[in-house]
C-alpha cells in the first residue's frame, strides 16, 4: 500500500544534507584535506577518535559508474550493540554529509548497503556514534568521478510514480548472527543533484531528492535515514535485523518538497 501527503518545511539537517558544503570552503586549496573542516561543520565541538574496529566499509576502489556506487557499512553483533548511528560523509562531493543512519538499539542490525554518487576521488568517511556519545571514524578511499552531475536514466518517461516503494526480505547471508533476516527498500525516486543537465533544454534541473526514510516493525522502531544528493538516483537500502514477531514492515520517505511517501508489508514467514 502506498500514500503520499504533504508535511512542513524541512529539518535543519535535510537543509545540511542537500546543501552545497563546497561553498563554505572556496578558500581552501584545492589540495587542501576537507575533512578537519568538515568534522568542524558536521559534528562541532565533538572531535571523533580514528578507530577502525566498530564499523567497516565495502567500497570499491575503482568504481565502474560514479552515479551508482555501491557501499555496505558492517557492524559485528558486538559493536552493533553499541553503536546508535553512523553518519556517511563523502569528503569531496559538493554535499559531502550524504546519510545519517539511526538504528534501533534492539534490531540487531549489523549491515546496512546503498548505493551513492561520487564526484571526485574522495576518501568516504564513516563515524559510528555509540551509545555513550562518543564518535569513531573509519574511511576507504574510492576512485570516481561526476557522478553528481551524471544523465539521470529517463526518469521523465518512466510511468511508475515517484515515491512508489519496494519492500523485499531475505535469508540472512551465511555467517550472520542466528535469527537475523534480511531486507531491502528501495524508493523510485529520481534525486536529483540540481547538478545535472536536461540533455533537451540544456537547463539544470532543480534539486529533488529524498530527504528521510524510516521503518517499523509493527509500531517498534527499526531504522531511521537522513539522506540528500549524495545519494543515488532510486535510493535503495538493504538491512539485516532482528524480527521483533510484528506482523507488517511499514515505511514512510519524505522528499524536500515535503512530500510523504508511505508503504507497508506483510511480515515474510521465517
Amino acid at each position: 500500500m502506498l500514500l503520499q501527503c504533504k508535511i512542513g518545511g524541512p529539518t535543519r539537517r535535510a537543509v545540511m544534507l542537500g546543501a552545497a558544503w563546497a561553498i563554505g570552503m572556496r578558500g581552501a586549496k584545492a589540495d587542501d584535506d576537507p575533512w578537519p573542516f568538515l568534522v568542524q561543520q558536521i559534528f562541532g565541538e565533538r572531535l571523533p577518535q580514528e578507530d577502525g574496529s566498530l564499523v567497516t566499509i565495502d567500497l570499491p576502489y575503482r568504481a565502474e559508474d560514479a552515479a551508482i556506487v555501491p557501499i555496505t557499512l558492517h557492524l559485528t553483533p558486538a559493536t552493533a550493540k553499541q553503536v546508535r548511528a553512523l553518519t556517511m560523509v563523502i569528503d569531496a562531493n559538493p554535499s559531502p554529509l550524504a546519510a545519517v543512519f539511526t538504528l534501533a538499539p534492539d534490531a540487531g542490525m549489523t549491515s546496512i548497503a546503498t548505493r551513492i554518487r561520487v564526484d571526485s576521488y574522495t576518501n568516504v568517511h564513516v563515524v559510528a556514534e555509540t551509545v555513550d556519545g562518543k564518535l569513531h571514524a573509519t574511511e576507504r578511499f574510492v576512485k570516481a568521478a561526476g557522478g553528481c552531475s551524471a544523465p539521470a536514466l529517463k526518469q521523465e518517461a518512466s510511468d511508475i510514480q515517484p515515491g512508489t516503494m519496494r519492500f523485499r526480505e531475505f535469508a540472512a547471508q551465511p555467517g550472520t548472527e542466528p535469527g537475523l533476516r534480511e531486507a531491502e527498500l528501495s524508493i523510485h525516486h529520481p534525486n536529483y543533484s540540481g547538478m545535472q543537465m536536461n540533455q533537451v533544454t540544456r537547463l539544470y534541473i532543480p534539486p529533488h531528492f529524498v530527504t528521510s526514510v524510516k521503518l517499523w516493525q509493527g509500531d517498534a522502531p527499526l531504522l531511521a535515514i537522513e539522506s540528500g544528493i549524495s545519494i543515488s538516483e532510486n535510493p535503495s537500502f538493504r538491512f539485516n535485523f532482528r524480527p521483533n514477531g510484528a506482523k507488517t514492515i511499514r515505511a514512510e520517505a519524505v522528499d524536500n518538497e515535503n512530500t510523504v511517501f508511505k508503504g507497508d508489508w506483510p511480515v515474510a514467514a521465517a
